[in-house]
């Protein structure tokens, strides 16, 4: 029986290169030139279905070793999961690095397509092939909740000083928030405070620059969530 091979080559291309010479069409990040299709962005060379185009590398999350990230499973197969970790290249999880013992071809019964995971990276060799694991402490399938996507150089503000920015969203809208180094954040709570916390996620991203951060995310959070004032009335 023919299985579909899930792995694709990546390869590296500059704007001008050519893509494909033989009549596919162009996708992303692509255009047509006498009659072939070419890079107009340094990145890796992506073929879906009919098209080809590139993924840019510039401001992609680039995986190192260490690293947490959260990702989602796109792919199955008998032995392994793909995860998207917001990388240009694939993330396998191979049924070695899952905290389960997964019998051949029985993967789809522990983490299905779309399921959200909490992973860590274990290595990136040369040719960027990536290793990840579950099994590590805290490492997971992250139930629930949603997903926040924001730039992974945009993280360490959401963490903030020894965690001061993600103890204070924490704190204040009483949710789970647990956020990936590949720019990926997962929150759980109550529906609106989940709202409130993923609005002041991106809210830090936009206005990363500015000095008085903590404040402006206090104040929208107070006045979102106005938790002062019931405490104020239990007194």
């Amino acid at each position: 029986m023919e299985r579909r091979n899930t792995r694709q080559t990546r390869e590296i291309v500059v704007p001008g290169d050519v893509l494909d010479g033989t009549g596919m069409k162009p996708g992303d990040y692509a255009y047509v030139q006498d009659g072939k299709v070419r890079a107009s962005v340094m990145g890796v060379r992506n073929v879906f279905q009919n098209t080809v185009g590139v993924i840019p590398l510039r401001g992609c999350y680039m995986p190192s070793s260490g690293d947490t990230v959260i990702g989602v499973i796109v792919d199955i197969g008998p032995s392994n999961w793909l995860v998207d970790i917001g990388a240009p290249y694939p993330a396998p999880l191979h049924v070695n690095e899952v905290p389960w013992r997964v019998e051949f071809g029985d993967t789809s019964r522990y983490l299905g397509m779309g399921n959200v995971v909490l992973l860590k990276v274990l290595s990136v060799d040369e040719s960027k092939k990536i290793q990840v694991t579950m099994k590590d402490s805290g490492l997971r399938k992250l139930e629930g909740g949603r997903l926040v996507k924001i730039s992974h150089s945009k993280v360490s503000r959401v963490i903030g000083k020894q965690g001061s920015m993600i103890s204070m969203l924490k704190n204040m809208t009483d949710c789970r928030i647990t956020v990936g180094q590949n720019g990926m954040v997962w929150i759980d709570g109550d529906e609106e405070n989940a709202d409130v916390a993923a609005k002041a996620v991106m809210m830090i991203e936009e206005l990363a620059q500015c000095s008085n951060l903590t404040d402006r995310i206090k104040e929208f959070i107070e006045n979102k969530l106005p938790q002062s004032d019931e405490e104020e009335g239990d007194e």
